[in-house]
């Protein structure tokens, strides 16, 4: 039986600075997603890439005095690191002005939109922000500035390549009521929505070769340069391999699959709107949803590079020793859908009472538990009320998948390990321990035995549940933990779970409390 296909993508970051702890929330929630799915058993190509041929990018390497193309590489290669620092399983990394294939792909999407008369030429003065890499009307102006960082705009005049957006509006609402392009969560599609029903402006695809400093891809045939966002959200293409008759490009672009982009709520417009517009317009197929999370904050304000508040992921993992810390704070203490304000002593009470308290340390007494008294080996799994609860995880894990609330499955896991740390409290399994050491004989002593393994095994057996729940969150924990449990990691939720009669090691405590650094 053929494997359904799901292609996930992150948004590309520009490159005009080092990564910050903002950008860590969409990378950690669209590599939950890729394993849920891959769990799931869908064949899934999980992609992530640096948007370098941005106006943005050139005044940074200016002001920093460095050549363009030496200041996006040192810091595409930053981000390309966080994602291997995060543990981010993506299948490729496209770079925008490194991936060879990448002008031939913006080159072909640019002459399909020209060959139906999609593009023409225009004078025109508008209001530009660099930040946003877009122009705004002076309706959309907060006091004169851009709404969504607060600088003044520059003022441009130029003649130029424009897309016929304004033919496509119609279209993209019939598509996104109908659910056939999916905007999600309901609000940024209630958002979406409005814009096309106010009607669509035709956009400036191409600029001045004198404005971009000579940096970008070139129109074909003339010496401006293609608008960044025409040129950047081409990059879901070209690491597919689009116009090179590539399998992959038709199992997961023209497929019968998935085809999911995970962004943030200010891009969201260029996403839902702009490229649906350009793929009608090239005769391509369209994404299947536009995925959207809010912002992450810093006492209420946006952690942006420009803002200079930005957090570097890369120390607070090196902190922790480990990704997890980082990816559970963001999965389960930021709405999936809204913003969150960040605190690195937030971050830290996650890890402690959570991670630690609750997790690392019901694994660690059970297991040593099972290791003194039964030699490491688990007893037979009973029928108990605690078994049950644990039974329940994989199906309310799956549903906060569903309803885009990852936080929400992260919650229902450790609500679940604090039901099983009183249960444990409640059962005293040490003292029975200890009574065998002692006097007891006989029947009574079998009794006590019979408590211990009823005890231990239903700890143990919600334990790989909650490990097989935790995979697409926190894999390395998960991971490990499969180990000491003493289990196969699955290739599938549906894998079947046997503790019974395998040997546990309990090792290292899980999470420690207190960092050694």
């Amino acid at each position: 039986m053929k494997q359904p296909s799901t292609y996930l993508t992150t948004s590309i970051p520009y490159v005009n600075s080092l990564p910050h702890v903002g950008f860590a929330l969409e990378l950690v929630q669209a590599d939950a997603y890729a394993r849920h799915y891959r769990l799931l058993g869908r064949h899934v190509r999980f992609q992530c890439g640096t948007d370098d041929n941005s106006l943005k990018n050139v005044r940074a390497a200016e002001t920093a005095g460095q050549d363009v193309a030496d200041f996006v590489s040192s810091n595409a290669d930053m981000f390309e690191q966080l994602g291997k620092a995060l543990n981010i399983s993506n299948d490729a990394f496209v770079r925008t002005s490194r991936d060879p294939r990448h002008l031939a792909c913006v080159h072909s999407l640019w002459n399909a939109c020209a060959s139906r008369d999609d593009l023409y030429r225009k004078a025109y003065k508008g209001f530009y922000c660099v930040s946003c890499e877009q122009f705004y009307e002076l309706s959309e102006l907060d006091n004169g500035k851009c709404p969504e960082h607060g600088v003044e705009l520059e003022v441009i005049r130029e003649e130029n390549w424009f897309f016929r957006l304004s033919r496509y509006g119609d279209r993209i609402l019939k598509l996104i009521e109908a659910g056939d392009l999916q905007v999600t969560p309901a609000h940024r599609r209630n958002e979406i929505t409005a814009l096309l029903r106010r009607g669509l402006a035709d956009i400036s695809v191409s600029r001045s070769a004198e404005r971009a400093r000579g940096w970008g891809i070139p129109v074909p045939g003339s010496d401006e340069v293609i608008y960044v966002w025409f040129d950047a959200l081409a990059n879901y293409l070209t690491g597919l391999g689009h116009g090179a008759n590539s399998e992959s490009y038709q199992q997961f672009w023209e497929g019968d699959g998935e085809r999911v982009h995970f962004v943030g709520k200010g891009i969201s417009k260029f996403h839902a709107i702009y490229w649906p517009a350009i793929l009608l317009s090239a005769g391509l197929p369209l994404p299947s949803a536009i995925v959207v999370h809010g912002y992450l904050t810093v006492d209420g304000r946006k952690i942006g590079k420009s803002a200079g508040n930005g957090i570097a992921p890369d120390r607070l993992i090196e902190a922790y020793g480990t990704p997890d810390a980082l990816r559970y704070y963001l999965l389960r203490h930021i709405r999936s859908a809204d913003d969150g304000d960040f605190s690195e002593e937030k971050l830290h009470a996650a890890w402690a009472g959570e991670l630690a308290g609750q997790l690392g340390n019901l694994a660690s007494r059970v297991l040593s538990l099972v290791s003194s008294v039964f030699e490491g080996v688990t007893p037979a799994v009973p029928d108990s009320r605690l078994v049950d609860q644990a039974e329940g995880l994989l199906d309310k894990t799956k549903e906060a998948f569903d309803r885009y609330e990852l936080h929400v499955g992260l919650s229902e896991i450790f609500a679940y390990l604090g039901e099983a740390n009183r249960v444990f409290t409640q059962n005293a399994p040490w003292k029975h321990a200890k009574a065998l050491l002692g006097t007891v004989e006989g029947k009574e002593r079998e009794a006590v035995v019979r408590r211990l393994e009823a005890t231990l095994a239903e700890q143990v057996h919600g334990l790989a549940l909650v490990a097989r729940c935790l995979l697409p969150f926190i894999p390395e924990a998960a991971f490990e933990l499969h180990a000491k449990l003493g289990i196969e990691v699955p290739l599938h939720y549906q894998a079947p779970v046997n503790v019974g009669g395998m040997k546990t090691y309990p090792g290292e405590v899980l999470f420690p409390r207190t960092l050694t650094s």
